[in-house]
């Protein structure tokens, strides 16, 4: 949602969002793929959150807050920021000013609807809300830092020091709570519209949670560190397509024993929040849960690692028995997949990944056994243009050799003047029952609007487009297409089996 278009420097749950869903409702489209909605830190990865349960505070929209009666309008000044990326800098500071007016607003005003609904938000997710918000308060208090700076006292979760420092920060703990309860209020207003005009959303799960966060500083007993709280084993992937010496993501390591032995009581809720909130999960990095790359910590890339084995299925059956059927899930099987990977998704049988750029990459002639490639797709697949992980369709074009492009304009019957148009078309036309593509690629933009650059930590995640991008006659366009290949959103209430096959996916 940060790509949507507002006032306020960053896309949010406002009219943007709403007026992006009545985008897809007339262009034929069922489903809207949103990346992670955790809080971020360092970065601005919404892979890296501060906790896997918590909202990214970013998301709330000032307009709603007005509408609502949080906000008065000179309360506001308009701010100048740029309309088509994300100045994280600027943006953050302005945006928690104006949250914390809407917080000494209510507490002056107390209106009765609002403290209803706050009262049984506070209740209903206390397992994780409490901690969180104490984590919060203590890392303002703290300039931010990393919880492992903190005093010794803290980092080893002291039980005076947490009650001293509980009231101490008494009032900062219950704005984090009112934060957080603004995210989900205004969330789940926004899911209910997308739901009344037939479409559904995909959240994204991310299998590893961030270091410096809520949830590794009140469970440490799940992870692998040391006695300083440091990871002695990170997270990551050997070398593949993304980059030579691997991704070193630097995620604390589960103790998957431990977590069992525990009834893995955190998945368990972590799902059934996820299930809450969304209609599908994509699960990011699926196949850590057959085998993960351990780095150990002192390594700077990920090179020197080595599979260790994971949970498998028995994990996705212990959710399934205390939740029941939760939201349908989608398993992101990319990277290097072993038999450990196949068996567990045969298993599971859940819906895998594949992306069309990769199919046509690196093809040489005659070979054309790529699984990446429409002919080789499966229904029980969810076909993608590319992900926030990829470049764009134009961008990945302008810098294929020319053997890659004349198999591609060959394949596809096409001169490649609108390469963008002929890969949605041959996602559309795929047999896997779910085709999504990123926005970018709808409007044919080049490298300059690409999410994500794996193995970098600067520059991503600021993507936006404008409000006129969003025509009626690209919607039109659109519809037309999707209805050519027979996706449009027939029969609203699918399951994943039989679901809607068509998606545009906002990064």
């Amino acid at each position: 949602p940060t790509s949507l278009p507002s006032e306020w420097g960053i896309g949010d749950f406002g009219p943007g969002a709403y007026e992006f869903i009545d985008f897809l409702t007339v262009s034929g489209q069922s489903i809207w793929q949103m990346l992670p909605l955790g809080p971020t830190g360092y970065g601005d990865s919404p892979y890296q959150a501060l906790s896997a349960f918590a909202g990214n505070p970013m998301l709330i929209s000032p307009d709603l807050l007005l509408e609502g009666g949080l906000l008065q309008s000179e309360d506001i000044e308009k701010p100048e920021f740029p309309h088509d990326h994300v100045d994280f800098g600027g943006v953050i500071p302005f945006k928690y000013e104006l949250i914390r007016k809407a917080h000494s607003n209510f507490l002056t005003e107390k209106p009765a609807s609002v403290v209803q609904r706050y009262s049984r938000f506070c209740k209903e997710h206390a397992h994780w809300l409490e901690d969180f918000c104490l984590f919060a308060a203590i890392k303002g208090f703290h300039q931010s830092r990393p919880w492992t700076s903190w005093p010794e006292e803290l980092v080893l979760r002291s039980p005076e020091a947490l009650s001293s420092w509980s009231q101490k920060l008494e009032n900062e703990i219950e704005r984090h709570c009112f934060i957080q309860f603004l995210f989900f209020d205004q969330w789940q207003k926004l899911h209910s519209y997308a739901a009344s005009q037939g479409i559904r959303i995909i959240g994204d799960i991310p299998l590893f949670v961030a270091h410096d966060s809520s949830d590794v500083w009140s469970h440490q007993e799940w992870f692998y560190l040391d006695k300083k709280g440091e990871p002695t084993v990170v997270a990551g992937v050997p070398p593949d397509y993304f980059s030579e010496t691997g991704q070193r993501w630097g995620n604390p390591l589960f103790d998957w024993q431990q977590l069992k032995n525990e009834g893995y009581s955190f998945w368990v809720k972590r799902f059934e929040l996820l299930s809450f909130m969304f209609d599908f999960i994509r699960i990011d990095h699926f196949r850590g849960f057959a085998s993960y790359w351990e780095i150990p910590a002192r390594e700077e890339t990920a090179v020197k690692g080595t599979w260790k084995k994971g949970p498998g299925a028995g994990l996705f059956h212990a959710i399934e028995r205390d939740l029941g059927s939760g939201a349908p899930i989608i398993a992101e099987d990319l990277g290097v997949i072993t038999e450990d990977v196949t068996e567990m998704l045969d298993e599971l049988g859940y819906p895998g990944m594949a992306i069309l750029q990769f199919g046509f990459e690196g093809v040489e002639e005659g070979d054309n056994s790529s699984l990446f490639l429409p002919h080789n797709h499966l229904y029980n697949q969810v076909i993608y243009t590319g992900t926030h992980d990829n470049d764009t369709v134009c961008g990945w074009w302008d810098k294929q050799p020319e053997e890659v492009k004349d198999f591609t304009r060959r394949y596809l019957n096409t001169d490649g003047k609108v390469i963008h148009r002929d890969m949605i078309r041959a996602a559309l036309s795929s047999v896997a029952f779910l085709a999504i593509f990123p926005l970018q690629d709808l409007f044919g933009c080049g490298n300059e609007a690409r999410m994500n650059l794996p193995g970098t930590s600067s520059g991503n995640w600021q993507y936006r487009f404008l409000k006129g991008d969003l025509s009626s006659d690209l919607a039109d366009d659109l519809l037309k297409m999707t209805q050519l290949y027979g996706r449009t959103a027939a029969k609203k209430d699918a399951d994943l089996k039989q679901p809607d096959t068509n998606s545009v996916k906002l990064l």
